[in-house]
Order: C-alpha cells, then sequence, then structure tokens
C-alpha cells in the first residue's frame, strides 16, 4: 500500500478530510458524498482506504464503470488488496454462460474475507452483487489450506482433488486441472489467477510457489496456499442469501445512484422469474437476490452514497466541489489556452499519462505553440480528468486530451495465450520437429522420467543428429517453440554442440541487420526527392 503524488495532494483537503473523519469515527451510519467528477470518486475514495483499517465495498451502475474504477484505485493505491468482484456469467445469468476467469476472481474475494482479513476495497456491480455466494461453512468445507513443512502425501492430494472434481491432466492451464510428475503437483485452484506449483519431499511439502502455466516459470514462493474448487458448481442449498454476508460487520458500503442500481437488480430479478415461469429457464431465481433485498442488506452496514440519486437520509452530508475534465478534441491552442487560464488563476495543472512518450509528446507540441507554458507531469492510469475547485487543481488524462479510447485492464483474466504452449505441447507427437533457442532444430522424442539430483522429475525429450539427446526440464518448457517452415521439406537438423546453430543464427542476424540498413537508405533518398503536385 502506498501513497502517490497524486493522493497526497488530496491529504490537506478539507471535505475529503471531513470525510474521513467521520468514517473513522463511526459515529454517523449514512453519509453522502456529492459533486465528485472523473476520477476524483476514486482519490476520495483511496484517500479514506488508505487512512482506516476497513472493508470498503463499492457499487457502481456498469460492468465498465466498475472496471475502470478498480483500475484506478490499484494505479492510486499500489495495494493488491484492490479487487474486482464480476458476475460469473459472460454476458447474463439468463444465458447460463459462466467465464472460469471470473470465477475465479470471485473465489479470490470470498476466500479473502473468510480468512478473517479486512482491510480491502472491492469494487463491484448489480449483476454480480445480485448474485447468491456459497456460504462460510461450506466455503471452508471445500478448502484445502496447504502451508510449507505440513505432513501431507500425494495420494491423498489427489484424493481430495477428484472430490473436488478437479480434471488430470499432464499440463495444467486453466482453472480446475492438476498434474503429477513425480514429486511435483501442478494444481490450478479457483482462488488463485495462477496456478500452484507444490514440491515434495517424502510426504512433507517442501516448497510451494506459483507459475506461469505458459513458460512453466517460477512467479513468487508461497508459505500458504488454499486449494478451492469451482464453487459455482454447488447445490441451491449450499448458497448463502447475499455476499454482504461475507462482509465483516464494521464494513463501509459505497453506492453510486443507489436507486438506479436497485431498479436495475429488480428488472433483472423480474426477468428471470419470468423466463422461469415460462419454462425458457430453470431454478435461476433460486441464484439470485432482488435489488430491494440487497439495498435492505446493505442497510446493515454504514453506507456512503454517491451519483445523483440516495436512498438513505444522510446524517452528514459532503459536498466536493470538482467538474470533469473540459473536451479538447485535440485542439491543442485551446488546451494550452486553458493551461495559461489555470496558471493565471492559480490553478495547479497535471496532465497525467502511463506513458513519458506521451508526456514528451506534450511538450514538443507547447513548446511551438506556447513556449514557456508551465504544467505539471505525472506516469500515472487514470481514466476521467477533473478540476478541484477546493485544492485549486486540475488533473487533466492524455487520452481524453488526444481523444483516444481508453481500455481497461483486470488483474486475472488470463487470456488464451498462457495455455497455447502447453496445449501444443501435449499436442505433439515423437517424430516431429520442435526447436531449442539455444540448440536448434530436433525432433520431439516425447515425455521421459529421468532422475535428477536423487529424485525423479519429467522432462521433455529431444532427439539431434546422430542420435544426439537433450533433456530439457518442464521449467525451461520456453525455450521450446514447435518448429514451422515454409513448405513441407525436412529441415536440416544439427550434431549438439558442433556450434552450427549459433552460427546461422548469428548470419540470420547479420541479413536482418543489412536488410533494415538498406530500407532506411531507400526512405532517406524517398524523402529527399521533391514532390510533384497534382490538380
Amino acid at each position: 500500500m502506498k501513497e502517490n503524488e497524486l493522493t497526497g495532494l488530496f491529504n490537506g483537503h478539507p471535505v475529503l478530510s471531513a470525510l474521513t473523519e467521520a468514517v473513522r469515527a463511526n459515529t454517523a451510519t449514512r453519509l453522502n458524498a456529492e459533486g465528485l467528477s472523473g476520477s476524483a470518486k476514486a482519490i476520495a475514495l483511496a484517500g479514506v482506504y488508505l487512512k482506516t483499517a476497513l472493508t470498503h465495498l463499492v457499487i457502481v451502475p456498469e460492468k465498465e464503470d466498475a472496471a475502470y474504477l478498480y483500475n484506478d484505485l490499484c494505479a492510486l493505491t499500489g495495494d493488491e488488496s484492490v479487487f474486482f468482484f464480476p458476475s460469473t456469467y459472460k454476458r447474463s445469468i439468463q444465458y447460463e454462460q459462466t467465464e472460469p476467469a471470473n470465477i475465479v476472481l470471485r473465489t479470490e474475494v470470498l476466500n479473502y474475507l473468510s480468512s478473517g482479513k479486512r482491510k480491502c476495497i472491492i469494487v463491484s456491480y448489480p449483476e454480480s452483487v445480485m448474485e447468491k455466494v456459497i456460504s462460510h461453512h461450506n466455503l471452508k468445507k471445500n478448502t484445502l489450506t496447504i502451508s510449507k513443512g505440513d505432513r501431507l502425501s500425494l495420494d491423498f492430494l489427489e484424493d481430495v482433488l477428484r472430490e473436488y472434481n478437479f480434471e488430470r491432466v499432464d499440463f495444467v492451464y486453466e482453472p480446475g486441472q492438476y498434474a503429477i510428475r513425480g514429486s511435483i503437483a501442478d494444481v490450478f485452484s479457483y482462488s488463485s489467477d495462477h496456478p500452484f506449483r507444490i514440491d515434495f519431499f517424502g510426504e512433507e511439502v517442501e516448497s510451494l510457489r506459483t507459475f506461469n502455466p505458459d513458460d512453466q516459470l517460477s512467479i513468487e514462493s508461497r508459505k500458504q496456499i488454499s486449494v478451492i474448487p469451482n464453487i459455482q458448481d454447488i447445490s441451491i442449498e449450499e448458497l448463502s442469501d447475499s455476499f454482504t454476508d461475507f462482509l465483516p460487520p464494521s464494513s463501509i458500503v459505497w453506492i453510486d445512484d443507489a436507486s438506479f442500481i436497485k431498479e436495475k437488480m429488480n428488472s433483472i430479478y423480474s426477468q428471470i422469474l419470468s423466463r422461469d415461469e415460462a419454462g425458457r429457464t430453470s431454478g435461476r431465481k433460486e441464484l439470485i437476490i432482488d435489488g430491494t433485498s440487497f439495498l435492505d442488506e446493505c442497510g446493515r452496514f454504514r453506507t456512503v452514497e454517491f451519483g445523483r440519486t440516495g436512498l438513505f437520509v444522510p446524517d452528514e452530508l459532503f459536498t466536493f466541489r470538482t467538474e470533469s475534465q473540459p473536451v479538447f478534441n485535440k485542439n491543442f491552442r485551446l488546451l494550452a489556452d486553458r493551461l495559461t487560464a489555470n496558471n493565471n488563476e492559480a490553478y495547479t495543472t497535471y496532465i497525467v499519462s502511463e506513458s513519458q512518450a506521451q508526456i514528451d509528446r506534450l511538450k514538443d507540441i507547447f513548446a511551438e505553440i506556447s513556449p514557456g507554458l508551465r504544467f505539471s507531469s505525472l506516469i500515472l492510469n487514470l481514466h476521467g480528468g477533473f478540476t478541484d475547485h477546493d485544492l485549486h487543481l486540475s488533473v487533466y488524462t492524455d487520452h481524453q486530451i488526444f481523444d483516444r479510447y481508453h481500455k481497461f485492464s483486470i488483474r486475472g483474466y488470463f487470456t488464451r495465450k498462457e495455455s497455447i504452449s502447453i496445449k501444443e505441447l501435449t499436442g505433439l507427437n515423437p517424430g516431429d520437429y520442435v526447436v531449442h533457442i539455444d540448440h536448434g532444430i530436433g525432433k520431439f522424442g516425447g515425455l521421459e522420467k529421468i532422475e535428477v539430483n536423487g529424485r525423479i522429475q519429467e522432462a521433455i525429450k529431444l532427439v539431434y543428429k546422430d542420435n544426439d539427446i537433450l533433456y530439457v526440464g518442464i521449467h525451461a518448457l520456453h525455450r521450446i517453440s514447435k518448429y514451422k517452415g515454409k513448405d513441407e521439406s525436412e529441415p536440416r537438423i544439427y550434431k549438439l554442440g558442433s556450434g552450427a546453430w549459433q552460427k546461422l543464427k548469428q548470419n540470420t542476424k547479420k541479413r536482418v541487420k543489412d536488410i533494415a540498413k538498406d530500407l532506411i537508405k531507400l526512405y532517406a533518398e524517398r524523402l529527399s526527392v521533391p514532390g510533384y503536385s497534382f490538380s
């Protein structure tokens, strides 16, 4: 957890300080924060979060709004205890198509809250929080906790994984899979966005770590892991009433446009009810809670409302004086005039971007059209610019200045790319050509178990000229790729240690450099030739 330059500027904000103190004092139950525009909303949330040791649930009207807010909070706090809590489903519960990546994110949040940890921010939206979740009791019953140094047998672990409906595969690449190779067990739990590697020494857990399923490289060591099955693959009887049952009593629930959220949840509930009654779906209404009931559940906690419409009568009202970033439409003279006006009115202006190159580009533009123009810059990825009149501060984002679409990114959304090399490996047949980055083209000889330092490990067997053999450990999988030739002719295979492959790579690099030099020379000649206008 950290405080960056921008959140530091808000330390002395009179309204934010009063709001933070009200949250910490625990006297007022209903608070309302109005007048927050752009990413000022995220900064206010981050400011309160950084100065409290509480669980904060933030509910906004749309999934996209939630994703942008989540990204802002991650950028502002740098804290791993900021979570995104999505819906289980790709589109809607009506279509019953689940998304494994979303299930992982949901399980991660429930596991965190169930562990007794309190300080965190959870960002969500109506379609997600209206889904019922597994109860505390059943989550604990379906969780296998493994610590470094535990006495545990591989047979027992495999029995539990089978009971959890995990699938045994050669290599794991998606949640719900496990693989056993010698004394190593790989488990892709629904509680983590990366699989676990459990290394045994006899019947003792020697090490625990996460790893990248694409290249098999370790990411970080762990002292303890939690193995959890697909919590959506449970009976209705095992569900709790509401996600709020997992929240500690001291939690703060932030609600943006509560009336709209309530109406949206009630509308979805009515649609599901109608589809169930018409026979188009079965039992879907048992999996969700309506908006009225959910907001009643939220009433058990202290709430902070922001947005256009509220449900609760506030005990205290906090009015921020912010407005959204002006629209410049890539008109840099208009932007320069605005910055000049800010300077004249004693407003400090920050231009934020995730790229230093964009900041430098703006400086070059201003050097031409308005030399001496003053502004501050910050490498920070925010979604919406704003001006705060209490602080005399303007924060403008580069993507809004350049009128560029701003993409959000959700941690834990693993992509198909991560499973390609694993799937390619499992699809290889003995005799297929592969390329090792250091030793060149060889033939795939299958998977074999070999002894390394007194321990049995599985390795990839590669065959070279004159039947030279190279064994490649699973940890070095990223150094191998499938051979792709331009035609069906057989590639040339060299002896190991001959140096022929290294010489071939060096010659290829030299040819590429020569081609690049020729292209640069050609482009330079074209630029020097005068052009002709045609009417």
